[in-house]
């Protein structure tokens, strides 16, 4: 097996910091305190890949786009590319990566390097911008594509699970198929507008382990959210969620919330809009809900377009989740994927789904 890597190093740096993305953004993330996301989710992928095929040949980039991070797996890997802004020297921890500048013609020709180098597969770490570019490069090629998720917004169906689910498909599939990227433009998600628009398709492998693409859209939400408003308690901070199904929550406790952010409220009143992950925490009280929705058509709750929940924040709080039955109609299984294994294994399990003025639903999350 011969396994192509290539990370973008700063994929996903915007999230926790309140940005809902990074593309234009570094700077201002950097400017913010945001850490790098895509290091360890590189590590956690290649060290599952590293446990089940030691003997895989892997190519990949110079840094900070994979080459010290395969070695760190236990990989002796082929460096077939190199960045206009190559690292003159290994990074000495993860917070140097927050200082790549590497671009999206970076990730294409690093792509096309690996496919002339006759990869089997291109393993790539990112978001959907990254797997658009991933994509491009390959158009015209039977070459398959898979991504490791660590961007804050994730749309596309070219994305396993988890990292490790990432490994494990690499190691089993045995055949492809066609799948859709999808993008959205950043300007207009930060502004509350959500419009994916199918950018490739792309081969990816066949296999249980993937996301679908994100649907949009859930139904009415109207009785579910006056029933959640009857039964706030006093005292009790409420970490409210991104979605559709939250802004009908927030209005229905009267204020307009952040669409596409989280909102701090207590009492009556909004503590924080748009908050990052240091606001949330600074705002909590000492009895603390974060309610969320699923992702329509992954069921996601935690670690798709919400990193500002993050570990510390999910573990400060109870946890809610709210849903419209059509959009649990389409789901089998919830899914959780907070870059603390630990954590998710927590969170796993038969959990309560909030779907109508007083109608509930169980689901598990896996």
């Amino acid at each position: 097996m011969h396994v192509g890597v290539v990370v973008n190093p700063v994929a996903g740096m915007g999230g926790r910091v309140g940005l809902k993305g990074t593309d234009g953004k570094v700077a201002e993330a950097r400017e913010r305190g945001a850490e790098p996301r895509a290091p360890n989710r590189t590590r956690r992928a290649l060290a599952a890949l590293h446990e089940r095929a030691p003997d895989a040949r892997v190519s990949t980039v110079a840094d900070p786009m994979g080459a010290s991070l395969v070695r760190e797996a236990g990989f002796d890997p082929d460096v077939v590319a190199e960045p206009v802004r190559a690292f003159s020297e290994p990074p000495a921890d993860d917070d140097a990566y927050a200082a790549a500048e590497t671009t999206a013609a970076d990730t294409r020709e690093a792509v096309r390097a690996l496919a002339d180098a006759g990869v089997d597969i291109v393993l790539f770490v990112g978001g959907d911008g990254t797997a658009a570019d991933v994509a491009e490069a390959l158009s015209g090629t039977d070459t398959p594509m898979l991504g490791v998720p660590a961007g804050v917004k994730v749309y596309s169906s070219v994305f396993a699970v988890s990292p490790e689910d990432a490994a494990a498909v690499v190691t089993d599939f045995e055949r492809t198929e066609r799948r859709e990227v999808m993008d959205i433009d950043e300007d207009d998600y930060r502004a509350g507008e959500v419009h994916p628009e199918l950018r490739a398709v792309a081969w990816v492998p066949v296999a249980e382990d993937l996301q679908s693409s994100k649907q949009t859209g859930g139904g009415t939400v109207e009785a579910l959210a006056e029933g959640f408003a009857a039964d706030v308690e006093a005292g009790v901070t409420y970490v409210l969620g991104p979605g559709s199904t939250l802004g009908a929550i927030k209005e229905e406790l009267g204020f307009e919330g952040s669409p596409i952010g989280v909102d701090v409220w207590r009492d009556g009143e909004v503590l924080v809009r748009d908050a990052t992950e240091a606001e949330i925490l600074d705002a909590l009280g000492e009895r603390n809900v974060v309610v969320v929705t699923p992702i329509g058509g992954q069921g996601f709750v935690f670690g798709r377009g919400n990193p500002q929940l993050s570990p510390a924040v999910i573990r400060a709080c109870e946890v809610s989740v709210v849903a419209s039955r059509s959009k649990l109609d389409d789901l089998s299984v919830l899914r959780v994927d907070t870059d603390d294994p630990e954590l998710d294994e927590r969170l796993r399990g038969w959990t309560r789904v909030r779907v109508g003025k007083f109608e509930t639903r169980m689901m598990k999350i896996v």
